[in-house]
């Protein structure tokens, strides 16, 4: 992923992809987070996962059809009213399928006054 990303503009943080409390004590770690540390590290790059919450328990996106996604998944992320986002943030996650996920992550952080927020993942699922 690095060698991928060294090329882009960089932002100002990297953002993981949060799970919810409870999936996160399920599978024990979270997959994006341990994809963007050590990102992070290779590009110099700060990793900030307290600026976007998991904050609604949903249903697993792999479960779902395209249509059901996005619904799955209103209102399920936030910024906490503490945390300010950088104007240009990279999410990071493992896989994209629909988009569903880093859609409803991004309006999170604009609602939140980011101006670019982009996505970096490590793998696209037809």
């Amino acid at each position: 992923m690095a060698a991928a990303f060294c090329g882009h503009l960089r932002p100002d943080a990297l953002v993981p992809i949060p799970l919810h409390r409870s999936r996160l004590r399920q599978r024990g770690y979270n997959q994006a987070l341990e994809l963007a540390r050590p990102l992070g590290r290779m590009l110099a790059l700060p990793v900030r996962p307290e600026l976007l919450l998991r904050t609604r328990r949903t249903a697993p996106q792999s479960r779902l059809d395209a249509d059901a996604r996005a619904g799955n998944l209103r209102d399920a992320f936030e910024v906490p009213a503490r945390a300010a986002p950088p104007p240009h943030v990279a999410l990071v996650d493992d896989v994209m399928t629909t988009g569903a996920t880093l859609h409803a992550a991004a309006d999170a952080l604009f609602d939140a006054g980011a101006d670019r927020v982009d996505a970096w993942i490590c793998a696209r699922a037809p």
